[in-house]
């Protein structure tokens, strides 16, 4: 029942409801492009008023939700058959069910976020043998400890680095290159354009509180090499990179304007030295 299912977050916290209200709604269209059932039983059953971003969030916020996890899907799926035995971290996964669509039957995959999360995501998505809770700030060097893996590891944040600051993203990359060297880091980011249009358009349109407000943009992945000399951007694209079919005219103009402002884009990293550096870091 809805009376059973009360929660309380965090202001930052909260906007985990965003992309998983966005991925119910896929999910009950007519051709959706991304079926996620949990999703949509999560938002079904829980004691939120979600009326508030269905009056006011455009379709094409909500569409770059959904191509945020198809790309970070199809990622995933490419490493683990490269990889078949190995680990996934899932960084600041609020009500992500990343897993559910791409697990291999062998992966080692590892939820973390804030303990007020983690305690919602536990009433909706149970741990098993495979998959491992964190309740942890992604900034405390603790869960770090709490890891392991015999193989290759993927580092995974979708929708979490721009509610950080830069230096606090910095200092994240550098403990994930001292501790798991040869890993594999894949982000969202937003451009400075997308940091003032998705504050407006979609935090406080979303009914968020302003404490919630994004904070890190990101004007080329080039820029991060220049942290340190081993971080190497694998690639860069924006949100809907190959994202066009099965979209009406309306979706694929708001679409290819997005990606011409450059107001969203997915990164994917390597940790580990790049061919031209040695093992010294840039501050």
């Amino acid at each position: 029942m809805k009376g059973s299912n009360t929660f309380e977050l965090g202001s930052v916290q909260r906007t985990l409801l965003l992309p998983l209200w966005g991925r119910a709604v896929e999910t009950g269209r007519k051709r959706p492009l991304l079926v996620d059932h949990t999703a949509a039983k999560i938002v079904a059953t829980m004691d939120y008023n979600f009326s508030t971003m269905a009056r006011n969030l455009s379709p094409i916020t909500r569409l770059a939700w959904i191509a945020r996890s198809l790309h970070i899907d199809r990622t995933i799926r490419q490493f683990l058959e490269k990889h078949v035995d190995a680990t996934i971290v899932n960084l600041g996964c609020g009500l992500d069910t990343t897993l559910e669509r791409t697990d291999n039957d062998r992966v080692r995959w590892y939820d973390l976020d804030l303990p007020d999360v983690m305690a919602l995501r536990k009433r909706f998505i149970p741990e098993n043998a495979r998959r491992h809770a964190i309740a942890c700030s992604l900034l405390d060097d603790a869960w770090l400890r709490q890891v392991t893996t015999a193989d290759s590891i993927f580092f995974v944040a979708a929708g979490v680095f721009y509610y950080l600051e830069e230096s606090q993203v910095k200092t994240l990359f550098a403990k994930l290159a001292d501790a798991f060297p040869g890993a594999e880091v894949l982000f969202d980011a937003c451009s400075p354009r997308g940091l003032k249009l998705a504050n407006e358009k979609v935090i406080k349109a979303g009914g968020m509180d302003e404490s919630a407000m994004l904070r890190w943009g990101l004007r080329r992945a080039g820029d991060i090499e220049l942290w340190d000399r081993r971080i190497s951007v694998v690639s860069e694209y924006p949100i809907f990179y190959n994202f066009k079919s099965g979209l009406s005219l309306g979706e694929r103009l708001g679409t290819m304007f997005s990606d011409a402002l450059r107001i969203m884009s997915m990164v994917h990293l390597r940790l580990g030295n790049r061919p031209d550096a040695d093992s010294s870091t840039s501050g």
